[in-house]
């Protein structure tokens, strides 16, 4: 009588094992779909922004035409200075807090907090400061290059 329940209970065991066993990871054609996985952005030091590394996932930022950065923000009280850009610049919180300051005077105390899931615009010519408080905030940037920051602070 046993058996009976064995019998049916080990060939589902069987089956699942060839069907595990012989499932794979679809592969997807590089001429339709590119990807980098977290664990292989390449991040790399900002001159002139101690504490925030940056990974260039599209374009180039320094010259004309479309680029998407990923900016990470080490906690710790790392801000850039006020500054501004040439162009409009788009970007996503993704990760952490990232806080947010305009005009000429350099006060991180004065900044407004972005939470991850948050979309802001920094418009062109105009004066802003961002960075991280404690604990690491991660961004996705995207604008038409060059982004040259143009320092602004008065002091």
């Amino acid at each position: 009588m046993a058996s009976i329940f064995y019998r049916p209970a080990a060939c589902l065991l069987v089956a699942l094992v060839f069907t595990c066993g012989l499932a794979r990871a679809a592969e997807l054609n590089p001429a339709a779909v590119t990807y980098t996985l977290p664990d292989k952005v390449q991040w790399e030091a900002i001159p002139g922004f101690p504490g925030a590394q940056r990974a260039v996932m599209v374009g180039d930022p320094s010259k004309p035409g479309f680029y998407a950065v990923m900016v990470k923000w080490l906690p710790g009280n790392h801000f850039s200075h006020p500054h501004f850009h040439p162009h409009d610049r788009f970007i996503a919180v993704l990760k952490g807090t990232w806080w947010v300051g305009s005009g000429t005077k350099f006060d991180p105390g004065a900044t407004v907090p972005m939470p991850a899931g948050t979309f802001v615009t920094h418009y062109r010519q105009q004066v802003h400061f961002d960075g991280a408080k404690d604990e690491e905030a991660i961004l996705l940037i995207v604008g038409d290059g060059p982004e040259t920051p143009t320092p602004a602070e008065v002091k």
